[in-house]
């Protein structure tokens, strides 16, 4: 989705590289008019090349939408994007206006100078969308289309591990809270069908408005993916959270989501003076109970797909 995105070069970046290329015209050409004209062309086409490498918002699935707002904010990524485009113009036509009047040496200096201070007027915004490319680019490529288990729930309660129990994806394992900072993807494929299982940072019991942009992004592949949500809860204590706001936070998400929910009690290895009778007790340290819930998921889309 986001692999055209590259590093986007800062203002003095940009006024060095239009500047050298300019330098050489002069040599070529012979005369003092080359500068501007070929240093004026290498800004607007690459301001005009930053706005196009990213997407269309308007033209994003839902799913890709929300993520996008949740990691660097759709409505700054506008703001900026639409202030270099603003740039890429106001270059071109300070390169017109300065090939159409006198070109003297003075001339010259001026129109260099005020295609710099427009370069420089959008400095931040080309450092924002720089940053923001960074992140884009991290986020795995996720089909909406296919069926997928979602797991959700409290940071640390084993999401991750039970994603690298059951697919090839390796995240990151650790026992602090968030080592998840965004979405992970792994695949499967039974009876030639291909499935996605995703592995979403931690929430915690607290409203929406409230919820951090790692949080959102779980919000997100829930709202917009199509298939299960595998809800893992910890009744030991260890993940650092009682068991009573991991279930709340269940009850929470039940409230609003269309999607059929497994919850799984995670941990059984180690001794829990909490014993739920409802759910499945699993344990992704010793893969007690694993096979069994993936099977139990998968089985739950099967069903849906025939509907």
């Amino acid at each position: 989705m986001f692999e055209r995105l590259s590093t986007v070069p800062d203002a003095q970046e940009l006024i060095d590289r239009a500047f050298r290329r300019g330098s050489k015209a002069v040599k070529a050409a012979g005369n003092d008019a080359a500068f501007v004209g070929t240093a004026g062309g290498v800004l607007a086409t690459a301001l005009s090349s930053i706005v196009r490498r990213f997407p269309t918002f308007e033209k994003l699935p839902e799913f890709y939408y929300d993520l996008v707002d949740a990691v660097v904010g759709v409505d700054q990524l506008r703001i900026s994007l639409s202030r270099v485009g603003w740039a890429s113009k106001q270059i071109q036509r300070i390169a017109r206006d300065y090939m159409r009047g006198p070109r003297g040496g003075e001339e010259m200096r001026s129109a260099l100078g005020r295609m710099a201070s427009v370069l420089k007027s959008i400095d931040e915004d080309l450092v924002f969308l720089n940053e923001a490319s960074a992140r884009l680019r991290e986020i795995p490529g996720i089909d909406p289309s296919l069926p997928t288990i979602i797991i959700a729930g409290y940071p640390n309660v084993g999401k991750s591990s039970f994603l690298a129990m059951v697919t090839r994806a390796r995240p990151e394992i650790a026992s602090y809270p968030f080592t998840t900072q965004g979405l992970i993807v792994g695949h499967i494929t039974r009876n030639d069908q291909r499935y996605q299982i995703v592995d979403t940072p931690g929430l915690l019991d607290r409203p929406l408005s409230e919820r951090n942009e790692i949080e959102r992004q779980a919000i997100a592949a829930m709202r917009h993916l199509k298939g299960v949500v595998l809800f893992l809860i910890d009744p030991t204590g260890h993940c650092g959270y009682p068991l009573d706001s991991q279930l709340r936070l269940l009850d929470e998400i039940r409230s609003w989501l269309e999607l059929p929910v497994v919850v799984a009690y995670n941990k059984s290895d180690i001794p829990s003076e909490h014993n739920p009778a409802d759910g499945i007790r699993i344990s992704t340290l010793t893969g007690e109970g694993v096979q069994e819930t993936l099977d139990i998921c998968l089985s739950m889309m099967s069903e849906e797909s025939r509907l």
